[in-house]
């Protein structure tokens, strides 16, 4: 589920909060680092919940609607597609799933049903939801696709669960992006057939992207003092307040990527970083941190340290 530029951006915003020294035992910072990895998966889970409590609302809704029509008119006006889709019955019967969304207690919608409602109404409104009840063909893959188009044309660009989501947890907000990308490669791969944890995948590529996390977030406090001072002699043209503010922060996790990490390429850490500011720093803040990293990276490389191993690293 989570990505290396993720994996940065978590550590950055845990390093940019942390207000201890080198010599401090950071054990309750990294404690505080993995949750705030693991609390993705929280919104990935929550959002699945969300999915649940939208077919329950489209059942409370027909069950509503029939008992204001005459028997014979309900036969003729009721529409049960969206209750009885096929995807959305594998995401609410599926156990696994569901246990683990109760055990978390993320099913937090009966709570804020408003929200439930005002994306209700608005599938309502769509023209997805039109055209997938008029259609007469059913399958399993007509009903993924209308699960996949609800998601990423009316569910994820909805600004007040948006605005909700960052109420919940500032940290979601960032987390948005790369959840709604996952849900949705996972839900286009889910087939009738499939079993409970395809739902379910890990929120670590493999154990090494788990102990990327934690050593980068280490090596970089514990190697703050110098990483300064190295990029403090590039630094000469430049306001030095940008080494006190987040640029500072991800310079010092860039030089920790270069120096502990000699399996990722330079190219690859600054160009991770550059995104990273683009989006996070100042409008300059690329401009900064690339003339610092690539002065950096010449003078490693003309003294032939801190050299790269591994295929096809520059």
């Amino acid at each position: 589920m989570l990505n290396r530029r993720h994996i940065r951006i978590k550590v950055m915003q845990t390093l940019y909060a942390f207000k201890g020294t080198e010599n401090d035992d950071l054990k309750k910072d990294e404690k505080f680092l993995l949750y705030s990895l693991d609390s993705m998966y929280d919104l990935y889970l929550s959002i699945l919940a969300l999915l649940t409590e939208l077919q329950k609302k489209s059942k409370d809704y027909n069950s509503k609607l029939q008992k204001r029509l005459l028997d014979k008119e309900a036969n003729k006006v009721l529409n049960t597609k969206f209750q009885d889709n096929q995807l959305l019955n594998g995401i609410s019967e599926n156990k696994m799933l569901q246990e683990i969304i109760q055990k978390k207690k993320l099913n937090f919608w009966d709570l804020d049903f408003e929200y439930v409602d005002i994306i209700f109404k608005s599938i309502l409104k769509s023209d997805i939801y039109e055209s997938y009840i008029n259609d007469t063909e059913e399958s399993f893959k007509k009903d993924k696709k209308f699960v996949l188009d609800i998601y990423s044309y009316i569910i994820a660009p909805n600004d007040k669960l948006y605005d909700y989501f960052e109420d919940k947890k500032l940290t979601w907000v960032d987390d948005l992006p790369v959840v709604n990308t996952v849900l949705l490669k996972v839900l286009r791969k889910v087939k009738l057939s499939s079993p409970d944890t395809a739902l379910l995948p890990s929120l670590y590529k493999d154990e090494d992207d788990k102990e990327y996390a934690k050593d980068l977030f280490k090596k970089t406090v514990l190697n703050s003092s110098k990483f300064a001072q190295e990029i403090a002699a590039k630094a000469t043209n430049w306001d030095t307040e940008r080494l006190a503010s987040l640029d500072g922060v991800l310079l010092k996790m860039a030089l920790c990527e270069f120096q502990k990490f000699p399996s990722i390429p330079h190219k690859v850490t600054i160009n991770e970083f550059l995104e990273i500011a683009k989006e996070y720093s100042t409008p300059k803040s690329s401009l900064f941190i690339n003339g610092i990293l690539d002065k950096i990276v010449k003078e490693y490389q003309s003294e032939k340290v801190h050299l790269k191993t591994g295929r096809g690293l520059m």
